[in-house]
């Protein structure tokens, strides 16, 4: 197969994590190899569906994943879980990327191949903590918000480089730094380290969200400040939560008057 957009369906369509993340580092190999591009003649992507999941874990609504206390094993468990859940869907968000929105530099492609590729590494880091902390991917309740974004995106390549990297991934980068801390008041060094190196690397995803926003909105001619209040106020419809990791979100290409807008409408 030399198409990435059939290869990133593919991935997509896998249901077993582990064939999940044996397709994804296969197809990263081969794009950098040369031997993987995208295909002008592909047949146009399919509507938007459920990607390829496993039976679980059981998808429920946010409200209902119970929070759990770190000071039990199984306590930090969940929280690894949900991580990992995190993970996952993310891995499916940069193949649909990749195989959703056509025409776009060849650089886009490897951009989010390279994200998955990355995605796959740390669903791998958490999975070995669950296996330690004596739990497995699905184990535990898990919500389907990110995919639900992905669904209502689908027709928009502008929106999805908005939402998806710059506000639900982001969000990524606010929290851990916290999460690192608590795990630390505890004792856990061994999550510690896996979070510390999905934080380092998840700047890079969202920076690339940031990039292909932008490019966006300059072949729209569109201004990106505007048009991605616009659209966190058309897709979204509220506030975001803060506080927000100032220095990893400029790190991340985010500018100062974002921060500062974001900032003065978050909710605690």
């Amino acid at each position: 197969m030399t198409d990435l957009h059939a290869t990133a369906k593919a991935c997509l369509d896998a249901a077993d994590p582990a064939e999940k993340l044996r397709l994804t580092h296969a197809a990263w190999a081969a794009v950098q190899a040369g031997e993987l591009c995208p295909d002008p003649a592909s047949p146009p992507p399919e509507p938007i569906g459920a990607p390829g999941r496993p039976a679980k874990p059981r998808l429920v609504s946010a409200r209902q994943v119970p929070h759990r206390g770190l000071g039990t094993d199984e306590g930090r468990a969940a929280l690894v879980h949900a991580v990992a859940h995190i993970e996952l869907n993310a891995i499916d968000l940069a193949w649909d990327a990749v195989y959703r929105f056509r025409g776009m530099p060849d650089a886009y492609y490897r951009d989010w191949a390279s994200c998955a590729h990355d995605e796959a590494r740390h669903f791998a880091l958490l999975s070995a903590r669950l296996a330690e902390l004596g739990h497995a991917y699905g184990d535990f309740d898990a919500h389907n918000g990110l995919w639900e974004m992905a669904e209502k995106t689908a027709g928009h390549d502008t929106a999805r480089m908005a939402l998806v990297p710059r506000v639900l991934e982001a969000r990524g980068l606010d929290v851990t730094p916290g999460m690192i801390e608590r795990l630390r008041s505890v004792g856990d060094e061994r999550t510690i380290a896996v979070l510390e190196v999905i934080l380092r690397e998840e700047v890079a995803h969202v920076a690339a969200g940031t990039r292909w926003f932008r490019w966006c909105c300059e072949r729209d001619g569109s201004d990106p400040f505007d048009t991605f209040f616009e659209l966190l106020r058309d897709y979204m419809g509220v506030s975001l939560r803060g506080p927000f990791n100032r220095p990893a979100r400029l790190e991340a290409g985010f500018v100062e008057a974002e921060l500062d807008r974001l900032a003065a409408a978050s909710v605690a």
